[in-house]
């Protein structure tokens, strides 16, 4: 009985000595190919941001910011996604035009923060007649998985020059690693669209060998075609420092931009961690641009004006309002993206949101 009073006395002392462990919340965030730029600044954001905000933060690939969309609506767990301007307003504009399933995706979705600019690479075999991006009509076109940034990029950025959809049958949806493949060894691609914030890790493992089999195609900014995709999209410079085994000089180029994404959370322990992750975003920013990808380098912890229908998340906003590192930002909004199409259209397909053919 005395050992048993022990043993309990012992056990009590040690509960009330001792602070109680408090396990990390388990969070998820979407990205993009695991070659992708989208992923490593995902686990930069786990390295660097999330400890301190009591967050297990698991960096998931995905197939891009489509599917980006869909499994933050409603995957357990995936409390952020990184997302392409054009796929968010895409899907905004659909929404605004009656596709109900458009609207339960993005509605109660909110932005954290803007990041950088992505840029859109345009890559054809080193033989291929064409120079610049607005020579790419009625060619065969690799333009990335259905639900990927890079598939929305690049119907729409062909839409806006031409005034017309890319055609199904010039159309494939395979991934970067097969439609370069295919591009340097068959004629079945003759175009390859790629966005990735440079330097991107597909690209920039390339052999100087590649410089033999395919290259990058240049924008013209002052093409009429042109000038009409830089109505939605930025100009960018496309750096040979980021890709020295392949490029001799810098390349004029197009791009989009990227944003970190959350749900709108009403939950006060989930409310509770996001506003500290942003409170640590803020404190070590710093560190993130100096010790993670390059990308950050390009990034303003501004909180600029957004277009219709996007919303910042207001507990992250409150805290990086206040952050030191956050300068005002006068910002045009977001592009916006095609009006809605025919029902199980090409750019419908590419969102999602559709389950027909």
């Amino acid at each position: 009985m005395v050992a048993r009073f022990l043993a309990a006395a012992v056990a009590v002392a040690a509960f009330v000595v001792c602070p109680a462990v408090h396990a990390a919340a388990d969070y998820k965030i979407v990205t993009a190919s695991e070659r992708g730029t989208y992923i490593q600044i995902g686990k930069d954001l786990a390295k660097f941001v999330a400890p301190e905000a009591d967050i297990a933060l698991e960096v998931l690939p995905s197939k891009g910011s489509a599917d980006n969309v869909n499994r933050l609506r409603y995957d357990t767990g995936v409390k952020f996604a990184i997302v392409q301007s054009d796929v968010y307003q895409a899907f905004l504009d659909y929404a605004s035009s009656g596709n109900a399933e458009a609207g339960r995706l993005i509605r109660p979705l909110r932005v954290i923060v803007p990041l950088y600019n992505e840029e859109i690479y345009f890559i054809v075999r080193a033989d291929s007649p064409l120079q610049f991006v607005h020579e790419i009509r009625n060619q065969k076109i690799n333009v990335g998985p259905l639900q990927s940034g890079t598939a929305m990029s690049a119907t729409t950025i062909y839409r806006l020059m031409y005034d017309e959809p890319l055609a199904e049958a010039s159309t494939s949806y395979l991934s970067n690693e097969d439609a370069l493949v295919k591009l340097a060894t068959d004629k079945t691609v003759d175009v390859v669209a790629i966005v990735a914030g440079q330097p991107a890790k597909i690209l920039a493992e390339m052999k100087p060998e590649a410089k033999q089999l395919v290259r990058l195609l240049k924008v013209d900014p002052n093409h009429a075609a042109t000038r009409a995709a830089l109505r939605t999209y930025v100009a960018a410079t496309i750096r040979s420092a980021s890709y020295p085994n392949w490029l001799d000089q810098d390349v004029p180029g197009l791009a989009v931009k990227a944003f970190l994404v959350t749900y709108d959370y009403t939950y006060k322990p989930t409310i509770e961690h996001l506003a500290r992750f942003a409170r640590s975003l803020c404190q070590n920013f710093n560190l993130l641009q100096t010790e993670g990808h390059p990308k950050w380098r390009d990034v303003e912890l501004a909180l600029p004006p957004l277009g219709r229908g996007w919303l910042y998340y207001p507990p992250s906003e409150r805290v990086l309002r206040s952050c030191p590192a956050a300068a005002p930002v006068a910002a045009s909004p977001p592009p916006a993206a095609p009006a809605a199409a025919a029902k199980c259209g090409q750019a419908e397909r590419v969102l999602g949101l559709c389950k027909g053919p």
